[in-house]
């Protein structure tokens, strides 16, 4: 079936201004990791942990609110157990008198509650995991740039590896500038958009380097535009059905996957815009030419620059 529309939008022509933007964007998430770096939640940081249990289930966004109302900062609350057994994290140092502050507090609501325990809690990531979650970081995206050099070409790895530099650190910056919690589940976000930024620029970077051998009209910029136009309608749909997903996750899945679904919007956000404009960019600045994606000539075969 022919194609109806065939698209030729004018990516590369922008690449100017995109890569002023990214660049615009890198410096401002690197200065604001080093100024005021991360807001660590209680999965790094530790801190107190209150069980308590109402005689009816209670409405835990009710909890929340009365909590910071009381001047209370940086909470956790769910249920464990039942709906009537309640557990708030508080990111502070334990006293002997916290538990029963907090129930102070609620009682307020629902005279009916009563404290359980109240002990402190360390941190689920300690400095060792931590060293070892960044040590198996760069090995994996050492793993990736073999992959990618062996598979297509060294010019390849390096521009799929600085695209995931990219998506990461502008990720990492909008939680640093906003303040906004970092704990395990915004990590899991983390590594989830590594994973879907380069399986979507390698989608593009394999056309483009089979437009690069096949086509011959065109220099470089005009074969990576090409190419990016011809996965722009799989790049996205994928990313829109993706977002329609996320942003229900975002709306209506709670406070306790509230910044995971925020972390996987910005994240996919900022991967689908690199797919298309600073993974081609990249190519274009390592001076990647048709030369580069040629086949090794077997003895007595014409060198066509076919595969």
């Amino acid at each position: 079936m022919s194609k109806l529309i065939q698209l030729n939008l004018d990516f590369m022509g922008k690449r100017r201004w995109a890569f002023a933007l990214s660049l615009l964007l890198v410096v401002i998430s690197l200065g604001s990791l080093v100024a005021q770096q991360l807001k660590f939640g209680l999965d790094f940081t530790g801190g107190t942990l209150v069980e308590l249990t109402y005689e009816q289930a209670p409405s835990l966004d009710q909890v929340r609110n009365r909590l910071e109302q009381a001047g209370y900062e940086d909470i956790v609350v769910q249920h464990f157990g039942t709906e009537r057994d309640v557990m708030v994290r508080l990111n502070q140092g334990f006293t002997a008198d916290v538990g029963q502050e907090v129930r102070d507090v609620l009682a307020q609501d629902t005279p009916n509650v009563h404290l359980q325990r109240a002990e402190f809690v360390g941190s689920q990531v300690g400095d060792e995991l931590k060293e070892q979650g960044g040590i198996g970081m760069l090995v994996a995206l050492a793993g990736v740039m073999l992959y990618v050099a062996f598979r297509f070409q060294y010019k390849f790895a390096l521009g799929a590896v600085l695209s995931l530099a990219h998506d990461v650190i502008i990720l990492l910056g909008v939680f640093s500038l906003f303040q906004l919690d970092f704990d395990l589940t915004v990590l899991a976000a983390v590594l989830a958009v590594i994973g879907y930024s380069l399986n979507d620029t390698i989608v593009v970077y394999d056309r483009i380097r089979e437009n690069f051998r096949m086509t011959r009209e065109g220099g470089p910029a005009d074969l990576i535009n090409l190419s990016i136009n011809q996965t722009l309608s799989r790049t996205t749909i994928t990313s829109l059905t993706t977002l329609m997903v996320l942003v229900a996750l975002f709306l209506f899945g709670g406070e306790m996957i509230h910044n995971f679904a925020l972390a996987l919007i910005i994240g996919i956000g900022v991967g689908t815009y690199s797919s298309i404009y600073v993974a081609g960019t990249l190519l274009l600045r390592l001076n990647l030419q048709r030369q580069d994606m040629m086949l090794p000539v077997k003895e007595g075969a014409e060198d066509d620059g076919r595969p």
